[in-house]
């Protein structure tokens, strides 16, 4: 029966997890390369995928979690009630909220570790939020005003897909190193070498789903940002997202929500744009769409808190 759960639970959560983080992750890509075909995005995110699990596998002495699951050990015993999370992760991804992953499954393994959670990933959130805001003031008039107005030529698109394939692979990269103990928290703390196969052909099974897809309901957030589908914009978007991650990486290896930082890197953005390039608009309309994004990704957060209390009370009740 515990086999059963925990078989049953990595699944569950790697279909979730990719069916929601990876769109966070990979939109913007989606978005500005809707005419390739959709087996060659899959290559290239399934090979660094691929490579950055295989990477932490060897390092870390069979730990895919790059040393993140360390404060969550597999509970005994194994009860069915751990496949709940992903479960709820997957209804609330079919309505488009941005829930967080981490929240909502790791809270569960070990609820003591909420509040550094929160605290890493509302920092992120912050300084997402602050070095999108700087960036784009900068760079608004001189480099997204020339976008939005001009119209990529074909040169031009040659250069800049090299450069978002470049800054969209470091961006995955970093982000599954962050994403896999989501996944993973499910399964030992160190793999069998045909666990780690078994594991990642599921895992890029469900990717190649997804992005034969395009990305579902929660792709519509990406899009209704500004100039998201132009590949200029989307590489600096993806470079941005991608170096907030990586200083959060170096600096522990404390679990944190990649959705709070990829809410902080799109908010900012469009604020500086909104006060730059439409100074004479009403912002009303930005800041109560911001905060509904905001607002969708406190509901996962509170869902997780809801749900391991719930648990907690299950489990002393049975």
């Amino acid at each position: 029966m515990e086999l059963t759960v925990m078989y049953l639970g990595f699944f569950l959560a790697a279909y979730s997890v990719v069916g929601n983080d990876t769109i966070q992750t990979l939109g913007t890509f989606l978005s500005s390369n809707e005419r390739k075909k959709w087996w060659v995005l899959w290559l290239f995110a399934g090979g660094i995928l691929a490579v950055t699990l295989i990477y932490g596998y060897v390092t870390h002495n069979g730990d895919v979690s790059y040393g993140r699951l360390a404060k969550y050990p597999l509970p005994q015993p194994f009860a069915w009630y751990y496949i709940l999370p992903p479960i709820v992760l997957m209804l609330l991804t079919r309505t488009g909220i941005p829930v967080s992953t981490s929240f909502l499954i790791l809270t569960f393994f070990n609820a003591k570790n909420l509040g550094d959670m929160v605290t890493k990933s509302v920092s992120g959130y912050l300084l997402a939020l602050t070095a999108s805001i700087v960036l784009y003031l900068i760079i608004s008039k001189s480099v997204e005003k020339k976008f939005i107005e001009n119209p990529i030529t074909d040169k031009q698109r040659n250069i800049w897909t090299a450069l978002q394939w470049l800054s969209t692979g470091f961006l995955w990269s970093q982000w599954l190193i962050q994403d896999f103990a989501n996944i993973y928290v499910y399964l030992p703390r160190q793999l069998s070498v045909w666990e780690l196969i078994g594991s990642l052909v599921v895992i890029l099974g469900l990717l190649a789903y997804i992005i034969k897809s395009k990305g579902g309901a929660i792709q519509s957030i990406i899009r209704s940002k500004t100039n998201t589908v132009d590949i200029r914009s989307a590489t600096l978007i993806d470079f941005t997202y991608g170096i907030v991650l990586f200083y959060f990486k170096e600096l522990n290896n404390v679990p944190m929500s990649t959705t709070w930082v990829f809410i902080g890197i799109l908010a900012g953005r469009e604020i500086a744009l909104n006060f730059v390039l439409r100074k004479n608009e009403a912002r009303r309309d930005m800041f109560k769409s911001l905060g509904v994004d905001l607002f969708k990704v406190l509901i996962g957060l509170l869902v997780s808190i809801a749900l391991v209390y719930g648990v907690k009370f299950i489990a002393t009740s049975i």
